[in-house]
């Protein structure tokens, strides 16, 4: 049953959706939404899902657009689920993940990123190759490994600004 790939995928792959919540919420309550929203969009292309990318390439690519375009509108959109209320149901992969200060520091400094930066650096830190970043976010491999750097760059001064 298709809804029970869907799910199985999601379970799967359920840590992208919370690091790109974490990235661009500030608040429990509006990761919790965005989290839905990427759910929903998932769930509406997943008969349109082409088996020539990896699950988490369509993932990512949708999570990110959504995400993107979510927080942009002024006033968040309503919907109807079509799914079973379970599957909204996941819960964070790594309960205390942002336990560690520097890791804290980090999610906060990607979380000041320009929009398509912080996307950038999300698929970075998920050791994506430089190709696969490229056809996530629609830019060239050279246009990513330049904004990477530089982001880097941007990032290491923001680390060693707060440790003197």
């Amino acid at each position: 049953m298709q809804e029970d790939i869907f799910i199985s995928v999601v379970e799967t792959h359920k840590g992208i959706l919370y690091k790109i919540a974490n990235a661009y919420c500030k608040s429990m309550e509006d990761r919790e939404d965005l989290i839905q929203e990427m759910i929903f969009q998932l769930w509406r292309s997943f008969e349109n899902y082409n088996a020539a990318y990896q699950y988490s390439t369509w993932i990512y690519r949708i999570a990110l657009n959504v995400a993107i375009s979510f927080y942009r509108k002024n006033k968040q959109s309503s919907f109807v689920l079509p799914l079973e209320e379970h599957i909204l149901n996941i819960r964070e992969p790594e309960p205390g993940f942002y336990n560690n200060d520097k890791l804290r520091l980090l999610n906060t400094f990607i979380g000041e990123l320009k929009d398509l930066d912080k996307a950038l650096m999300l698929l970075y830190l998920e050791e994506k190759s430089y190709k696969e970043i490229a056809e996530i976010i629609g830019i060239s491999e050279t246009n990513v490994g330049t904004k990477i750097g530089r982001i880097k760059q941007l990032l290491k001064q923001k680390f060693n600004a707060n440790h003197e």
